[in-house]
């Protein structure tokens, strides 16, 4: 039960390179990932926002600050290793960063119009981007060289993945 609460659509898998019409349909789930999020959390009151999607999980206002962090990294990431030569990338806790005042006392609707405006712009990227631009890599201290096309399946997984724990619970919830 608890790995279905934490991974609602499954763990991520890579399977790539990626052919084009495959990137595509990535990039597309990328566009969309702002919307669905906010149609995710659209109606919940302040108390909902502020109530974790498992036990022991991150409230739904601090999922919503998460993507955010997150996606914010990896658009950074995505310029580093399509200007630079293999750029090593900095890590970040974050489930530290989860516990910071930003992420569980703002508003998640400016984190919301944060991901809307940053989707836009890394969009327009991601569908200017060569297919050699996709087998660009980067390292991560901790799992080593990744190529772009690897994480642009992470991040279309990622945003649904978050989106999901929060239309999970509000089924389990019945909200």
């Amino acid at each position: 039960m608890d790995e279905d609460l934490r991974y609602p659509i499954g763990r991520f898998t890579y399977a790539g390179p990626h052919a084009r019409r495959e990137r595509d349909r990535m990039i597309e789930e990328i566009a969309a990932a702002p919307l669905l999020m906010k149609e995710a959390v659209s109606g919940l009151s302040e108390s909902r926002m502020d109530t974790p999607y498992r036990t022991g999980g991150w409230t739904v206002r601090q999922l919503v600050h998460h993507v955010a962090d997150s996606h914010m990294n990896s658009f950074a990431r995505f310029k580093l290793a399509l200007t630079e030569d293999e750029p090593t990338i900095k890590p970040y806790h974050q489930e530290l960063w989860a516990e910071l005042p930003d992420s569980r006392e703002t508003s998640a609707e400016i984190s919301l119009h944060l991901l809307d405006a940053l989707h836009r712009r890394w969009v327009t990227l991601l569908r200017a981007m060569s297919d050699e631009q996709f087998a660009r890599t980067l390292r991560h201290p901790e799992l080593g060289v990744m190529p772009l096309d690897r994480m642009l399946a992470l991040y279309a997984w990622h945003g649904k993945h978050h989106t999901a724990h929060i239309a999970a619970l509000r089924r389990r919830s019945r909200w």
